[in-house]
C-alpha cells in the first residue's frame, strides 16, 4: 500500500509537476499509485480535496488489472492503457454513468495522456507508446451494485480507468463531486 502523507505533502508535490497551473477552487481528485504495484490489487490511493482541504482518501487502482494486461486486444488493440503519472489532467471528468450502469465521473473534459503496455506482464508499467486523447478513462467503483461491499480484485474493472473499490468512501466521494462541472484529477507516483 502507498506509504501515508500530510496534506502539506500532496500539495506541495502536486505544486511542483511540470502540468501544474493552479489548485481547483472546488473539490478535485488526487491519485497516487503505489511503487510496489502488486498485480491485480487495490493498492492505490485517491484522495478528495475541496481547494487546499483535505476531505477523504480512499483505496483505489490507477493501473489496469491483470486481465487487461494480458489480454489488452479486448479492449484495444494498442495495449492496455496506463494513465501518465506525475501529471495534472485539469477539468477531465463529468458526473454521469459509466457503462450506463453507476454513478461516475466520465472523460467528458479534457484529454489525457496513457502509455500502451503491450508487454503482457501483470505489472502496470508506464512504457511503449504514449497517447493523447479521449480514451473513456473514467472514475468509478468497482461494482455496479452500490449496495455490495468492498472489493480486492481489479479484474476487469479498470482498463485504465481509476477505480476505487471502497463503496461506503465512494459513494460520498461521487455525492460531493457530482455538481462540480467538471472535475480536476492530479495523479502521481509514491514519492
Amino acid at each position: 500500500m502507498v506509504r501515508q502523507y500530510t496534506d502539506k505533502q500532496l500539495l506541495a508535490r502536486v505544486k511542483e509537476l511540470d502540468s501544474f497551473k493552479n489548485i481547483p477552487a472546488g473539490y478535485w481528485l488526487l491519485g497516487v499509485r503505489s511503487l510496489d504495484d502488486i498485480p491485480n490489487t487495490f493498492d492505490d490511493k485517491i484522495y478528495l480535496f475541496k481547494g487546499e482541504e483535505f476531505v477523504l482518501v480512499t483505496s483505489a487502482t490507477t493501473n489496469p488489472g491483470t486481465n487487461t494486461l494480458k489480454q489488452f486486444e479486448k479492449v484495444n488493440k494498442d495495449g492496455a492503457a496506463v494513465l501518465k503519472a506525475d501529471q495534472w489532467y485539469y477539468n477531465v471528468w463529468k458526473y454521469g454513468k459509466h457503462n450506463g450502469k453507476v454513478e461516475a465521473l466520465l472523460q467528458l473534459g479534457n484529454k489525457v495522456q496513457v502509455y500502451r503496455d503491450t508487454d503482457r506482464d501483470s505489472k502496470s508499467e508506464e512504457q511503449g507508446a504514449l497517447q493523447s486523447g479521449y480514451f473513456g478513462i473514467n472514475f468509478h467503483p468497482n461494482t455496479y451494485d452500490l449496495s455490495k461491499g468492498s472489493g480486492t480484485n481489479i479484474g476487469w474493472w479498470s482498463a485504465g480507468c481509476q477505480v476505487v473499490n471502497n463503496i461506503p468512501n465512494y459513494k460520498m466521494m461521487i455525492k460531493l463531486l457530482k455538481n462540480e462541472k467538471f472535475v480536476t484529477y492530479c495523479l502521481v507516483d509514491e514519492f
